[in-house]
């Protein structure tokens, strides 16, 4: 009888907080913090929302339509107005984007994993709305800089 409750004793769980990337990531069942209090101080979960996954490929979409924009506007005559970018295509030239590429997808795999956070969802929603603004901006620059003046 004692061999058998010698067996079954586990490591306590509990005792180390949830690793943000783990096998749970894509196989938990847990999607967010059952106790009022933990929804309120945030947190890591076992999976992650498909609302999450869209808006970050959503704004992942939008960073390389803005790269490839870039180069359109560029290529028209147009100029880059961010000195930071200006620098690094100066630098790399066409192959600017995959900096950016980089860039911007290890900021998006840092949101989501920290995703729980109040703040970190507005963060979101922020730079997704910025970057459809830009995207629209850089349309109505290709439009403006392909028509011949008169």
């Amino acid at each position: 009888m004692q061999q058998d409750l010698d067996r079954r004793k586990l490591k306590d769980r509990r005792k180390s907080p949830t690793p943000a990337w783990s096998f749970y990531t894509f196989f938990g069942r847990r999607r967010g913090p059952r106790r009022k209090s933990d929804q309120e101080r945030g947190g890591n979960t076992d999976r992650y929302s498909t609302t999450v996954f869209v808006l970050l490929v959503f704004i992942l979409g939008l960073s390389i339509l803005d790269s490839i924009f870039t180069m359109v506007i560029i290529d028209l005559g147009g100029k880059e107005a961010n000195p930071f970018v200006r620098s690094v295509i100066e630098l790399h030239g066409d192959r600017f984007w995959i900096w950016k590429f980089v860039i911007v997808s290890c900021s998006l795999i840092l949101l989501c994993l920290h995703r729980a956070f109040r703040l970190i969802r507005a963060i979101v929603i922020a730079i997704s709305s910025i970057y459809l603004l830009i995207i629209l901006y850089q349309i109505f620059l290709i439009a403006t800089l392909r028509t011949p003046a008169r």
